[in-house]
């Protein structure tokens, strides 16, 4: 089987602007996520940023980049605009790497890309972990996801789900009956499902819940969803999350 990676980049975070370019043991967070992606089974990289000083540093370090319009409004409408620039064939899979996942394990972008192919009817596929500790249920930073008897998504989400009516308002851990179950933000698409998505209005879940796969969910289409088969590592989301991969990668 052979993949392509996308590592959408973009300048103009909410939270930590510049983040691909901040640096992390003397390299550019982009480049330690660029170096995690070499070491997958992938057939080409990309780095898609709207960002000349980020298509700049990456292409120092090696990288084919893509330059894309500045006006997506999610990671999966750039990816988009890289399969049509490219010309991807409709069947190529590409899995999507997001740019602040500097320690995610290469084993999961395969594993992503394998399971989108082992299910031709899922439009996308994705990895979650069941999460052990109350406390990140509540974390906006944690993203929910609920899936079918078959893995496929039902809904993600920022907020607590499922909600656990006679649970969440004691002090006990969590119970295993009801296993809560975090999203890996690493997704595998088909290019012609790129097309698709792009051409799919924007709703009203997605944009509350800052959940692009929330559009996908919304106009009925498929993803499936499989177990990480090791730790996905830590990500770049705060300023805490920067300091804690710093010590991490320093080391």
């Amino acid at each position: 089987m052979t993949f392509k990676i996308v590592i959408p980049a973009r300048y103009a975070s909410t939270r930590l602007p510049g983040k691909p370019l901040l640096d992390i043991a003397g390299k550019p967070m982009i480049q330690h996520v660029y170096e995690r992606a070499q070491e997958s089974d992938a057939a080409e990289i990309i780095i898609a940023t709207d960002n000349q000083q980020i298509a700049h540093v990456a292409r120092g370090f090696g990288a084919k980049v893509c330059l894309t319009r500045a006006d997506h409004p999610s990671g999966t409408d750039r990816l988009a605009e890289v399969a049509a620039q490219h010309q991807f064939a409709a069947d190529d899979i590409i899995v999507n790497v997001q740019g602040d996942e500097p320690c995610l394990p290469a084993s999961l972008i395969n594993q992503v890309a394998d399971d989108l192919q082992q299910y031709p009817d899922a439009d996308m596929a994705s990895l979650y972990s069941q999460i052990e500790q109350e406390k990140q249920v509540f974390d906006a930073n944690v993203v929910k996801v609920v899936m079918d008897s078959q893995g496929y998504a039902l809904y993600f989400s920022r907020a607590p789900i499922p909600w656990m009516r006679d649970h969440f308002d004691t002090e006990s851990p969590l119970p295993p009956i009801l296993p809560h179950y975090r999203h890996i933000g690493l997704y595998g698409y088909r290019a012609k499902f790129l097309t698709d998505y792009a051409g799919l209005t924007p709703c009203i879940l997605e944009q509350e819940e800052s959940l692009e796969q929330l559009r996908a969910l919304f106009h009925g289409k498929k993803i499936h969803m499989s177990r990480a088969n090791i730790p996905a590592g830590h990500g770049v989301d705060t300023q805490a999350d920067l300091e804690q991969v710093r010590k991490l990668l320093s080391k």
